[in-house]
């Protein structure tokens, strides 16, 4: 799942889901606040009930104005993941790069290619294209790789907090 506030997507069995949503920055706190709500309600009706949720990290040196409403809808995915006792994995934003292309400093565009060239599937949005990354990561660590990938990419796996496996297997 990559939460964004213009457009969270999620990769699913049956493809992307991208959860479209309206507003801005300098709108009343409860209007902010409906909005964050929708977004989170759509990514967890989405989700649906699944054995293993991989989730972006936040970008902790992401600079702009919505940060705090970035951080809060993510907590608001984060917590319904939980509440639902999904096992949830966090892969930062550089080991999602690091295992589409290789490495970890690579751009939306590196890893837009990468995944076309490796997996054949082309989106219309970094957002679905990131979500897809985030799925085949946690297929790649549960086991069940979409494609085998090379060690230097499966090193993004290394990064990331996994839930526990035993959980996620049973």
């Amino acid at each position: 799942m990559d939460v964004s506030l213009t457009g969270t997507a999620i990769a699913t069995l049956g493809g992307t889901v991208r959860i479209p949503t309206t507003g801005r920055r300098r709108d009343l706190l409860h209007t902010r606040h409906a909005r964050l709500q929708s977004i989170a309600r759509g990514a967890l009706e989405a989700v649906g009930d699944v054995d293993l949720a991989v989730i972006e990290g936040p970008s902790f040196h992401s600079a702009g104005g919505s940060a705090w409403d970035r951080g809060g809808l993510w907590w608001l995915i984060v917590d319904g993941l939980l509440d639902r006792e999904i096992p949830t994995a966090i892969m930062p934003p550089r080991c999602r790069a690091k295992y589409a292309t290789g490495n970890g400093n690579a751009g939306k565009t590196g890893v837009m290619n990468a995944v076309q060239h490796t997996y054949g599937a082309v989106f219309a949005n970094d957002d679905e294209c990131d979500s897809f990354v985030l799925r085949a990561a946690g297929l790649d660590w549960a086991g069940c790789p979409l494609v085998a990938v090379p060690e230097t990419h499966r090193g993004g796996l290394l990064g990331c907090e996994w839930p526990d496996y035993e959980a996620v297997t049973r």
